[in-house]
């Protein structure tokens, strides 16, 4: 085991954080906020840490699956303790549990929240809140990937343990420079939608936290309605912009290079696209007289839809109070997730085609025992390895959920808001149904249960 190098890495890890709390430092003085010395206490740690791990680069710098798994893992863990220093120290939050679950809910994209009122939080933590979503959206090691030189097994391995998908495979030939350029599609995309958010009308402090909010697909907002506060067009904007970060960033590439037409052929794209046009038109229809028109209920179900299957978790009105078939529906999504290689939740549309084929695959081989076929994906076979970690990764989710809802069920809270606070903190939606729904929050569990959602 390199333990040298696994600390190494995440020295880095830890200096990338300081210098990223820098931006709410910067804006809690421009406000004059109280809020300085919370995270000038955390930078001065962060930075104090990372310095004495990364001094030295070791001289063994090979890695092995085993060690990027235990690097990734170990820096998501150090990376929420320190970005939850100055929810504690500035007294926003002051109870621990409260401040890390608020923290992982950040860097994890999930948008679930404790807070009960948070127009009244200062403007630095607000920021912070939004931009943990920005930062853990791509993730924090594939950035290190684009700025660290390493031999080119330890960065496949890395990646391999970072990937949200059934499989990696890298844009160009050095996997940094695919780090790279995942990360200027995902800050080019992020400005674009922060100026459209701009012309549309939408204050500056505020597009710039939905931006960021938007392109990790988390959620956190920064009024008591989440979006719904905003004119129909901002909220159009929004949804827009949530469906197109749940696109897996490989079309993106694909476009870039001015390959239209490989791009728009990826059969994820159009299973994304086709399921979320199911549920968009079949809520529409069902919560139509919740609404004055059919528009207003085709506009709610569009955001309410793309926010859900992308894990973003904005809201614009109450869905729990929606009809049994579109609460039903919405559930649905938040297990199916987004596309592989994007910045959303869920098992991932990938894997549910996986499934799918697979399930196909089987019974007809069980009725041709002689045929031989082949799963395929974009007219390509799908490697038997892909096929096994689908289902491995199936098992373990199916087993973690399930102990999870057990342990979760002796906090004394009801199947239906149990159930939804597993699927939206496992599959990092936000919002629930019930007393988790999306005017509701995460503050009536225990510190124990808290902990477990974490």
């Amino acid at each position: 085991m390199n333990y040298k190098m696994i600390s190494y890495i995440v020295g880095w890890v830890m200096v990338i954080t300081a210098a990223l709390m820098l931006l709410p430092l910067l804006l809690g003085a421009i406000y004059r906020e109280n809020t300085i010395v919370a995270f000038g206490i955390g930078i001065l740690f962060s930075m104090f840490a990372g310095i004495l791990l990364t001094v030295k680069k070791p001289q063994k710098q090979h890695f092995s699956i085993r060690e990027g798994f235990i690097t990734v893992a170990l820096s998501w863990v150090i990376l929420s303790l320190i970005g939850s220093i100055p929810f504690v120290i500035s007294g926003v939050i002051p109870n621990p549990v409260d401040a890390l679950f608020e923290t992982v809910s950040g860097f994890t994209t999930t948008g679930a929240s404790i807070l009960t009122e948070v127009e009244s939080v200062p403007k630095s933590i607000l920021f912070w809140r939004s931009f943990t979503h920005w930062i853990g959206g791509m993730g924090v090691l594939v950035f290190l990937l684009s700025l660290l030189r390493m031999t080119g097994g330890s960065h496949v391995m890395l990646m391999k343990a970072e990937s949200p998908g059934p499989s990696v495979s890298k844009l160009v030939p050095k996997v940094n420079s695919t780090a790279k350029i995942l990360y200027q599609i995902y800050l080019g995309m992020t400005i674009v939608m922060i100026l459209v958010l701009l012309l549309c009308g939408m204050p500056l402090f505020d597009a710039v936290v939905t931006g960021l909010g938007t392109a990790g697909t988390g959620g956190f907002g920064i009024k008591n309605d989440s979006i719904g506060g905003y004119s129909p067009l901002i909220q159009v904007v929004v949804g827009i912009f949530m469906i197109l970060f749940g696109v897996n960033f490989n079309v993106y590439f694909l476009m870039l290079e001015k390959k239209w037409k490989q791009a728009l052929k990826t059969e994820e794209l159009r299973w994304y696209f086709g399921i979320m046009l199911f549920a968009i038109l079949t809520i529409t229809i069902n919560i139509r007289g919740y609404f004055p028109g059919i528009g207003e209920a085709l506009r709610q179900a569009f955001f309410q839809v793309g926010s859900i299957m992308t894990s973003t978790g904005f809201g614009t009105t109450d869905f729990n109070l929606w009809p049994e078939y579109s609460r039903t529906i919405l559930v649905m999504l938040m297990f199916i997730g987004a596309c592989a290689g994007s910045t959303g939740g869920g098992i991932k549309v990938a894997r549910i085609m996986i499934l799918a084929k697979s399930m196909t695959k089987e019974l007809a081989q069980y009725l041709h025992p002689h045929q031989v076929r082949k799963i395929q994906m974009d007219k390509k076979p799908v490697e038997h390895e892909t096929v096994r970690n689908v289902n491995v990764f199936l098992s373990v989710y199916i087993c973690i959920f399930t102990v999870s809802l057990l342990v979760l069920s002796l906090d004394g809270t009801d199947l239906i808001t149990n159930f939804t606070a597993i699927a939206a903190t496992i599959n990092n939606i936000g919002p629930g149904l019930e007393k988790v729904g999306p005017t509701a929050n995460f503050a009536l569990y225990s510190n124990p249960a808290k902990l477990m959602l974490i």
